[in-house]
């Protein structure tokens, strides 16, 4: 009994020994923050910041956007594709094609893999996550999706929508931040909620309002050619059919006594016969043209050229062909709905934001999946770790069961001590068998993330080593004052400036529907002019009747040069001006969707306010939770070395024979137990920091990570995560000792005396 309270004694002191150590080592990182009692009463502070748009107080900052506008996956510009010119004349009418992904992994993987093992830091697997992650892949088309929306509102047309939400898609990341699409025609995932609506869609009012005029200009033409022949059905104006005679008489006189001879002949001068039911044979061609063309102004000019050649048998045909050419000039001005470019160029200015939240919906693509990767990084490194350990405790019941089996043969020892430790040999041996398959999953997990083609068995089959580990020094983040954070927050969180931006659009469509509850008040002018020319048909009329006058007595006798001319030398103009108004009884729907419109500013206000409540307490939590993490990691690695001395003292008593096998195998659990927690903080500790970081929106900034490359898919620049260190093993137990330390204070509790602050 003496002895064994010896042991305990000096195990008691280097435990104390060892808290002291702790608590100095760890006094410096609690340094920068002061703990407060939560019971305490808030010290009274100005207002730092406000987002409800407040007087006489400091406002938030406006969002960054960080990087060039716009961000691409290729050089190539969508929102200005193909135009006419003398090399490509028919440019806008041929197909565009869409470069195929890229399905094979980059070079820079094989460089890691080294005799079958692919030896992985953390900033090589946030490098090809950037290269080979699909979630990131998907996001980058969207850019150039987002363009083609600009290429349309261009025109005039309506936007298609671009999806602004983030792709989730990598297994084994978790992640607690905000997420959600905010754009308009983007895809925002809720839980707890449906829709209802047609097809079981809710169509918001985006989009709605006076439909812009088209810009793009639209020519149209028909060029027909008809042969036409129609029956006689009335005795009036049909086919020509006459045979008509005349009679002359000659009388001859000679030098000789007689009498001359009279004679009479018939000549064919033809009289047309009016009235008859012959078939009229007609032969049309037509070749008309017509330009219409939309301005942002409101005004739409429409262009129309007539054109016509005309050959019939009809005796009522003046012209034998009839040419005829015409054109009308018409301008017509919205004076009310539809009215001025802040109406007909509202579709370019949304489909800018647009494009802008594509941009930024990227940019928060980037961050979720870096934080996800780092949280499979670390449950990587917690399974690898948790294997070392179960191994370490396999070999401790593997050691302790054969010793007993020495002492059983000798006699100094129960045969009831050999089951226990055989006991406890199947136990570890079980779990090592799960924390090595679990490893496995997580190895997997961690490829299916950086890679893109699993199908090479080398790559597939290849252990996963993280040479990375994270360092417990503190981040700038945990000793900043809160209000700083969140207005990091605020300034650089993604989701704050696509907030701002489809407010923007909404406001928009408050304007476009307000301008659809007026009436449709047009005025327009036109001016045109027609010509016709022609041959005088022979058969007609006004040439049987009129034999003697020149071309009959008609005028403009020419072809078609002569019937152009005519319409465009103001002979015959038609010219004009107008108005239209079309007023709708009641309104109501007009009356429901301007309604709505203000419905969902307010409500995009107030998600825009609930996404700033959000961001402060995540960014407070954040920073707790780095404090509690921190304390969690070094109280489990003081237990941990507590541990592994208790265990030491234990089987030195044992081998002195002052201990049995079930304390051994006690402590032996106990330091089982002691390390897996250890593992588990320390991965908590470093999810929660990345956590914070992706919070405040600066990961990329904090790893060195090129927006511009990142979008492009091809990193020249390395990625730098800092804040890590090498794998290191587990400490010896420290010797046991006499003379422990004193216990190091109680800091998070007023010392005696002290008057606390109500």
């Amino acid at each position: 009994m003496q002895g064994a309270a010896s042991v305990a004694l000096l195990l008691m002191g280097t435990l104390g020994s060892d808290v002291s150590a702790l608590a100095q080592a760890a006094a410096p990182q609690t340094a920068g923050g002061t703990q407060t009692n939560p019971t305490a009463p808030a010290t009274p502070q100005a207002q730092q910041v406000d987002t409800t748009g407040r007087p006489d107080i400091p406002q938030a900052p406006e969002p960054a956007h960080p990087g060039p506008l716009y961000l691409r996956k290729s050089g190539k510009d969508y929102s200005n594709l193909k135009a006419y010119s003398f090399k490509h004349p028919l440019g806008p009418y041929t197909s565009t094609d869409y470069d195929a992904p890229r399905l094979s992994n980059t070079p820079k993987l094989a460089d890691l893999l080294r005799n079958g093992q692919l030896y992985l830091s953390l900033s090589d697997a946030v490098l090809l996550t950037l290269e080979n992650n699909y979630d990131i892949e998907i996001a980058r088309v969207n850019l150039d999706i987002a363009d083609t929306d600009i290429l349309r509102a261009k025109a005039g047309s309506t936007l298609r929508g671009v999806s602004s939400g983030v792709v989730t898609n990598t297994l084994g990341g978790t992640s607690s931040t905000v997420t959600g699409g905010g754009g308009p025609g983007g895809t925002t995932t809720s839980s707890g909620g449906s829709g209802t609506g047609a097809s079981g869609l809710v169509l918001s009012t985006n989009g709605g309002g006076p439909t812009p005029l088209n810009r793009d200009g639209l020519l149209t033409g028909t060029i027909q050619y008809e042969d036409a022949t129609t029956p006689g059905g009335s005795s009036l104006g049909g086919g020509t059919s006459s045979t008509s005679t005349s009679t002359g008489t000659g009388t001859g006189t000679g030098t000789t006594t007689g009498t001359g001879s009279t004679g009479t002949g018939t000549t064919s001068t033809g009289t047309s016969n009016l009235f008859n039911a012959n078939p009229t044979e007609t032969t049309t061609g037509t070749y008309n043209f017509n330009y219409l063309q939309g301005f942002s102004t409101g005004t739409q000019l429409q262009v129309s050229f007539t054109n016509s050649r005309v050959s019939s048998s009809s005796t009522l045909t003046s012209y034998r062909p009839n040419f005829n050419s015409a054109f009308k000039a018409t301008v017509t001005q919205q004076l009310l709905q539809g009215f001025g470019p802040g109406i007909q160029n509202r579709f370019v200015v949304q489909a800018k934001n647009n494009r802008r939240i594509a941009d930024s919906a990227f940019r928060q693509q980037l961050i979720s999946t870096v934080t996800q990767i780092e949280s499979i990084y670390w449950s990587l490194v917690s399974a690898y770790e948790d294997v070392q350990a179960k191994t370490r405790a396999l070999e401790q019941s593997t050691k302790l069961a054969s010793d007993n089996r020495r002492q059983l043969e000798i006699g100094t020892l129960a045969p009831l001590d050999i089951v226990n430790s055989d006991q406890a040999v199947s136990t570890d041996r079980q779990s090592l068998t799960t924390s090595q398959s679990n490893l496995e999953y997580q190895q997997l997990l961690m490829k299916q993330a950086i890679v893109r083609d699993l199908n090479d068995p080398v790559l597939a089959n290849a252990p996963v080593i993280p040479t990375d580990r994270v360092s417990l020094e503190r981040t700038p983040e945990e000793d900043m004052p809160v209000e700083d954070l969140v207005k990091q927050a605020y300034i650089n969180n993604p989701l704050v400036e696509q907030g701002l931006l489809t407010l923007d659009n909404n406001k928009i469509t408050i304007k476009a529907e307000k301008n659809g509850l007026l009436p449709i008040l047009n005025a327009y002018a036109f001016y045109g002019g027609t010509g016709i020319a022609g041959n005088p048909n022979p058969t007609s009329t006004i040439c049987t009747s009129n034999p003697t006058l020149a071309n009959c007595g008609l005028t403009n006798v020419g072809g078609y040069g002569t019937a152009f001319q005519n319409g465009f030398n103001n002979s015959a103009p038609d010219k004009g001006v107008g108005a239209t108004l079309s007023i709708p009884i009641r309104n109501r729907p007009a009356q429901a969707d301007q309604a709505r419109s203000q419905m969902e500013y307010r409500q995009a206000q107030m998600r825009l306010q609930q996404l700033y409540t959000q961001l402060r307490i995540q960014v407070i939590n954040g920073q707790f939770a780095l404090t509690n993490d921190r304390a969690s990691v070094v109280a489990a690695q003081a237990t941990r070395d507590y541990q592994a001395q208790a265990l030491d003292a234990e089987q030195k008593r044992f081998r002195l024979g002052a201990s049995t096998t079930a304390n051994v195998l006690q402590q032996e659990r106990n330091l089982a137990t002691a390390e897996n927690t250890l593992i588990t903080a320390t991965a908590v500790y470093a999810r929660d920091r990345g956590g914070l970081l992706s919070i405040l929106a600066n990961t990329l900034d904090r790893y060195g990570i090129s927006l511009v490359q990142a979008a492009a898919g091809t990193m020249t620049t390395a990625p730098v995560v800092p804040g890590l260190t090498a794998p290191q093993a587990p400490a010896a137990p420290r010797p046991l000792t006499s003379t422990p330390a004193p216990l190091p204070p109680d800091t998070t509790r007023p010392a005696p005396g002290a008057v606390t602050p109500r």
